[in-house]
């Protein structure tokens, strides 16, 4: 199983990827690679969500492929089946913490609050998404939760781009920021971009 503190040690922006059609897998996933970008959240939003992971998982062993979107148990199981190397989730739910756990795989549910906190903690979590960042206050809020919290660390996600990503980088409570303003046009430039901006 690949590690993600080693991945958000070289990665610091995790693209949230949507795959509609199974046939758009392998080149959505080789722009990342060849932008230098080589992690996906492959979301459950879609149909052929386990069947991208699954087919992204054995065209590109060295990418960090996880699944997004995941709301319960079963989509979880489908996702670790795949070969999902982590779990993400708009909110938090203890069954598919059980379900990662169970499998050994990262979970990072979205936390937003100090009770969905506490709760995160509760199951032996202490990364989480916070989602949307942008609506719930941003890093403000993030370093105001730090208070009562300071083992956690944030994936912060929604509303980060090009114009705030290093703001949100330099706290050294941010894993890295999750986000799909990377995959809108032309993937391998937008990656390109992003790598400059974070290396100002």
């Amino acid at each position: 199983m690949k590690n993600t503190k080693e991945m958000f040690s070289t990665i610091r922006a995790l693209p949230v990827v949507v795959i509609k059609e199974l046939d758009d897998t392998i080149p959505t996933l080789k722009a990342l690679c060849e932008g230098e970008l080589p992690a996906a959240e492959i979301t459950f939003r879609t149909a052929c969500a386990a069947d991208a992971i699954r087919m992204g998982v054995k065209e590109f062993p060295d990418m960090y492929i996880g699944a997004g979107t995941v709301i319960n148990g079963e989509q979880a199981k489908a996702a670790i089946d795949a070969g999902a190397c982590f779990i993400v989730s708009p909110g938090l739910s203890a069954e598919v913490a059980e379900v990662c756990k169970a499998a050994d795989v990262p979970y990072f549910p979205g936390c937003a609050t100090p009770t969905e906190i506490m709760q995160a903690i509760a199951l032996g979590i202490t990364t989480v998404k916070f989602f949307p960042a942008n609506v719930y206050g941003g890093l403000n809020a993030i370093k105001a939760l730090l208070a009562p919290f300071p083992q956690v660390k944030f994936l912060p996600t929604g509303g980060v781009d090009l114009s705030n990503i290093n703001e949100f980088l330099a706290f050294d409570k941010i894993v890295a920021v999750g986000g799909s303003f990377m995959m809108k046009g032309d993937i391998v430039a937008n990656c390109k971009k992003l790598k400059e901006v974070i290396a100002q």
